[in-house]
Parts: C-alpha cells; sequence; structure tokens
C-alpha cells in the first residue's frame, strides 16, 4: 500500500507547522545523527528518496553535492519543496518512491530521512536502490527505531503512581508488519514494523556492507528545549544505518 497522509490537508498543516517550529524530535535527534554520517558531499550527486520539502536536499547542495533529485510521493511536498529550495543544481519529482524508474544517472549517494517505514516492500526498494547506485555507492538512512514501533496498539511508557515513567512497553517485536498511528489523523498513518535483523540483513542480502549504525540520542540543546528528550537514553525513537554497495554486485 503506497501511502500519502502528507496530502491530508490537517496532517499538512499541523507537520508542517511542528518542522517550521524547530521544537521537534527531527532537529534535535534524527538530523543531526544522519548529516553525521555523510562525511563528504563535493562534487557528488545525490538520490533524496522520500525528500518531503526539501530541506536535506538543500543541505546537499549547500555542502558541495553536484546535483540532488529529491523524490516525494506528496504534491503537498514537492509544491513546498520547490518554492523553498529554488536551485538549477536540484530536481524534485513527485511520485512514490517505489516507482522511481531505473535512470541513465547513477547516484553516489542515496538518503531517506524517516521514509522507509512507510514502504511496504523493504526488500525490493533495497534492491531498487543498489541498482540506482554506482559502484561503491553509498546508502544512509533513518527509520523508527524498532523499539518504537514494535509493540500493537498505543506505544507507551508504564507509569509509575506518582506519575513517573518506569519503563517501555514492548511486545510484539518479532510480529513484523503494519502499525496504525494516530499522529494528527485519527487511525490514519500507516507505518511497517521491521526488526533489527530484517533491516540489517535484507541489505546484506542485495549487495550491501553495513558502514556504521547509529541509535541516536538527543542534542544537549534538544533536552534543554525539550526536557523529556533525556529518555532516549531509555528509549531510542530512531535507528541511522549507513551502508555501502560492494563492488562486484
Amino acid at each position: 500500500m503506497k501511502q500519502n497522509v502528507y496530502d491530508n490537508p490537517n496532517f499538512f498543516k499541523n507537520y508542517t507547522a511542528l518542522r517550521e517550529s524547530g521544537i521537534n524530535a527531527n532537529d534535535f535527534i534524527e538530523q543531526p545523527a544522519i548529516k553525521s554520517l555523510i562525511l563528504c558531499l563535493k562534487g557528488k550527486s545525490v538520490l533524496d528518496l522520500g525528500c518531503g520539502d526539501g530541506h536535506f536536499s538543500k543541505y546537499c547542495i549547500e555542502n558541495g553535492a553536484k546535483n540532488v533529485v529529491g523524490v516525494d510521493i506528496s504534491k503537498n511536498m514537492i509544491e513546498r519543496a520547490k518554492k523553498l529550495n529554488q536551485d538549477d543544481n536540484i530536481e524534485f519529482m513527485c511520485l512514490p518512491m517505489e516507482d522511481m524508474g531505473l535512470t541513465n544517472q547513477k547516484f553516489d549517494l542515496i538518503i531517506s530521512s524517516l521514509s522507509i517505514h512507510y514502504i511496504e516492500d523493504y526488500s525490493a526498494m533495497i534492491q531498487k536502490i543498489n541498482e540506482l547506485l554506482k559502484s561503491s555507492g553509498e546508502f544512509i538512512f533513518s527509520t523508527e527505531h524498532p523499539i518504537a514501533t514494535a509493540r500493537k496498539g498505543s506505544n507507551h511508557w508504564i507509569k509509575t503512581e506518582d506519575g513517573n515513567k518506569s519503563h517501555w512497553a514492548l511486545d510484539n517485536y518479532q510480529e513484523e508488519g503494519i502499525r496504525v498511528h494516530n499522529w494528527f489523523v485519527d487511525d490514519s498513518v500507516v507505518i511497517y514494523h521491521r526488526t533489527v535483523a530484517t533491516l540489517i540483513n535484507t541489505l546484506i542480502e542485495h549487495g550491501f556492507s553495513l558502514d556504521k549504525i547509529i541509535e541516536p540520542q538527543s542534542t544537549l540543546a534538544g533536552i534543554e528545549k525539550m526536557p523529556d528528550l533525556i529518555n532516549e537514553s531509555r528509549s531510542p525513537s530512531f535507528i541511522i544505518i549507513k551502508s555501502k554497495k560492494q563492488n562486484n554486485i
């Protein structure tokens, strides 16, 4: 199932406001972590899968990338990306990233920020990414941590009688598949839970070697602005994986 919740007016309005506020887990946890894995962008061609409003595409160009192609299923997001990032070296395309066809261009780097968990057929997506990369090209992506997505129903902290967080409720970890979340809209956000083993082994099966895995915590600035983020040390929200296409594949 190809999901396009970002074109829901209420979702788009609230999500955009959250990102514009600068007070969110993306800016304090996920973005610093994924950027730390990109060691050099100078002269590279980049494919940004699930590019959203293009903020990461812009970051790549500002840090030396030769050109960036940003792909997203959401018409609202692509229109916003084009408005915010008017650069001749960035091309934005409105289509599901699963439908990204093979092109004459091969990429040095493919990045995907918090989009892979929306993909139903993870294996097919990884194979396509391999085919779109140059030899020794890199694939870096972030996704919701399997600890955060595992439990069917509401993921939540178990609290003590006085309201303090005792521990995170983890269940259904090995039961991969659909999870439905209420995020800005009721029962409309569908993600796919996968174990850490599936995330990693699928990469290996499709010709990637692993470079680094990060389970990030918040920056100090994030904890100052959002004190609850200190609990990332107890139960991480995200996992970021850096991999490389093997030369013989």
